[in-house]
């Protein structure tokens, strides 16, 4: 009776644990591109794209995939992408010249919407905040992030007005690593992050120094997730990056903030490592991953706990359910399991 009370006794205190175990489900690998946009529009439909021209549809969770090389731009690297269901997307190719093209017929055909060849033109990331309202980032030209938006669902672009564009510090820029160092609200307001030598938060009103690793062009902030229960509008956002040069140095990694920046907080128990993005999933939950691992907090960011040694540059939660998807090297997708 004893042995049994205690093997009771062992597995009770045992459920916990197992009942919220998380893990990291493999759906494909193998294929020679390295994938940094991805874009879940629900639990099914799911988009990705990445180097060598390349871009992925799923319409089943990501159980197969279609993949495409958009023809013409077999060499651009399309560090980001943004759907809207199965058969419109927007993808980002980053650099002289740098191009935004978009599908309406499921990727059988692409049609540039924007292209600009300055000297030094080099697109990071763009943000949505419906279907129709979008906003792109790029590195500094005479000393000023390229900030460009959209009313249109990315048909056409305008490039917001010189005056209003934030002013870069000498050796600041953004990484084009996961798509999401920027984060349009729905307001219109917008935040971005940026590293390098000088890692800053800004907004339409210029930029504010981040308590964040920097100093180093493989510095600073990488990723922006922002907690979105209800309107997309909060004082609540997270910042993750680190040094890429040493990824598994968790050296002033991810900071977070309940004020909207005024003040700063960082985690007890920080991310295993650079992180190149960042998300809210619920409630107190984030994940956060990059190149030696992922990341999981279940107290708001205060705590991170190491779930995979698997290295993936991009996070995301599909826009309309629940599921959370991983992209990174060597074609590799994955599924978070709660």
């Amino acid at each position: 009776m004893t042995a049994r009370l205690n093997i009771f006794l062992f597995l009770f205190s045992a459920l916990p644990f197992f009942t919220h175990a998380q893990t990291i489900e493999m759906l494909t690998r193998g294929q020679a591109v390295s994938i940094r946009g991805l874009c879940p529009v629900n639990d099914n439909v799911i988009w990705v794209s990445g180097s060598k021209g390349t871009v992925g549809r799923s319409l089943d969770g990501g159980k197969t995939w279609q993949w495409m090389n958009v023809k013409g731009f077999e060499q651009t690297d399309f560090r980001d992408i943004e759907a809207f269901n199965a058969n419109t997307a927007i993808i980002m190719g980053i650099a002289e010249p740098a191009y935004i093209l978009k599908t309406t017929d499921g990727g059988a055909n692409w049609k540039v919407v924007f292209a600009d060849s300055t000297k030094g033109m080099f697109l990071d990331a763009m943000d949505f905040y419906d279907n129709k309202h979008g906003i792109v980032v790029g590195d500094p030209i005479d000393s000023k992030f390229y900030i460009a938006k959209t009313d249109n669902g990315g048909n056409t672009w305008a490039k917001t007005p010189f005056i209003m564009q934030s002013k870069a510090a000498t050796g600041e820029g953004c990484f084009a690593s996961s798509g999401s160092n920027i984060f349009y609200f729905r307001n219109k307001d917008f935040l971005f992050v940026s590293g390098g030598i000088v890692s800053r938060v800004h907004d339409d009103a210029g930029g504010r120094s981040l308590p964040i690793i920097q100093g180093k062009e493989s510095t600073g902030a990488n990723s922006i997730a922002v907690r979105t229960d209800g309107p997309r509008v909060s004082n609540t956002f997270y910042i993750a990056g680190g040094d890429f040069a040493n990824d598994k140095d968790t050296t002033l990694n991810c900071v977070f903030t309940h004020d909207g920046g005024h003040t700063w907080l960082h985690p007890t128990t920080p991310p295993h490592g650079y992180r190149s993005s960042i998300i809210y999933i619920s409630g107190k939950k984030l994940l956060t991953c990059g190149t030696s691992g992922v990341d999981l907090s279940t107290d708001s960011g205060l705590t991170w706990r190491l779930i995979s040694e698997n290295g993936f540059h991009v996070c995301r939660k599909a826009k309309k359910g629940k599921a959370v998807f991983l992209a990174g090297s060597n074609g590799r997708i994955a599924k978070l399991v709660l």
